[in-house]
């Protein structure tokens, strides 16, 4: 017997913050803008440099010492998290859902805290999610240091060419103290996030083809792969270009029902009636809704929850579906965060 399983991301398809992007505006001086550098940098040197070692995701290690620099602490960072969690609606219940419905998991890049927040107000058991482990205050910082940090915090925004990061980010900060925070903190993205399916995979004897994954950035491409080639189901919710681009099923809305549906038939039927559902419910969501053995509970949620678009990715939609899920990103999650990779 099959025992189908589900792992999502947390930020996109569950939660509306980019918590370290938050974090950067709450405590660093223009720390948005900082924050939005630093991730594109993290793009290139994830997806167009491909570096030997570098998972995307780094953004999170990088923008460390400068939070160290302008004094966040470890409460600090849990405080926030717990004051500013903010979910995608539905996903209480999703996730309430598809763990009484399967195996579930959180597969996460975010710091730890943060993930604990998100379990502590929706009930999700936090042994089962995997993210970013981080104790920033057991790395020590000079006032020499942590001038020199706000220096290179302006060196960044007045030039946020590569060269100057790779410089900053490579020669610079190895050679400080604080250095130590970018080599020892390893970010759950890219590499690390399948290596955490391939951990669940292991634990508890599950196979590939029975993963149903659920991401949205730049940070999902390895685990969204992976489930694709392993006939799993592959899935982005309201994803950015780089998850549509290594994903089968784009989900595209303002809510998480349509994740709990697809999470619903594929335990009861695999993959294949997913994409039978998927062709009938773009002709007819209602009448696919009852045709196949959909929850009785979510059906009668659709029609107060209809702005629901679901695609099959093709090499033919790929570019226009790239589109328009984008702006269902922005209208979800604001322009800001719904343009970071």
């Amino acid at each position: 017997m099959n025992r189908r399983f589900f792992v999502s991301d947390c930020e996109g398809p569950l939660t509306i913050n980019d918590n370290a992007f938050e974090l950067s505006g709450k405590y660093i001086e223009d720390g948005e803008r900082f924050f939005q550098i630093v991730s594109r940098y993290d793009d290139i040197l994830a997806d167009e440099i491909k570096r030997p070692g570098y998972n995307a995701g780094g953004t999170l290690k990088l923008i460390l010492p400068f939070l160290k620099a302008y004094d966040a602490t470890n409460k600090d960072i849990t405080e926030f998290s717990e004051e500013t969690v903010c979910l995608v609606p539905g996903a209480r219940d999703t996730l309430q859902f598809v763990y009484c419905t399967m195996p579930s998991f959180i597969v996460s890049t975010s710091y730890q805290q943060y993930i604990q927040a998100l379990c502590n107000i929706t009930g999700f058991p936090f042994q089962n999610t995997y993210s970013t482990i981080l104790d920033i205050d057991k790395y020590s910082l000079t006032s020499t240091e942590k001038t020199r940090l706000m220096e290179l915090r302006e060196d960044v925004l007045n030039d946020p060419s590569f060269e100057n990061l790779e410089k900053i980010f490579w020669e610079i900060i190895p050679q400080m103290h604080i250095g130590k925070i970018i080599e020892e903190v390893d970010p759950v993205g890219g590499e690390g996030k399948k290596e955490s399916v391939l951990d669940i995979i292991k634990r508890f004897q599950f196979k590939g083809s029975d993963l149903m994954y659920v991401g949205d950035s730049i940070t999902d491409v390895q685990p969204l792969k992976y489930a694709l080639e392993q006939g799993g189901l592959s899935v982005a919710f309201n994803g950015n270009e780089y998850s549509i681009e290594e994903t089968e099923i784009a989900i595209m809305a303002d809510n998480t029902l349509p994740i709990s549906i697809l999470a619903d038939l594929f335990n009861k039927g695999g993959r294949e009636e997913i994409m039978e559902f998927i062709d009938q419910f773009k002709d007819g969501p209602l009448r696919a809704l009852e045709d196949y053995p959909v929850d009785s509970h979510l059906t009668l949620k659709y029609p107060s929850l209809s702005n629901i678009q679901i695609d099959i990715v093709d090499d033919q939609n790929r570019e226009k579906i790239k589109e328009e899920s984008l702006k269902y990103r922005k209208n979800v999650r604001g322009e800001s965060i719904g343009g970071l990779g």
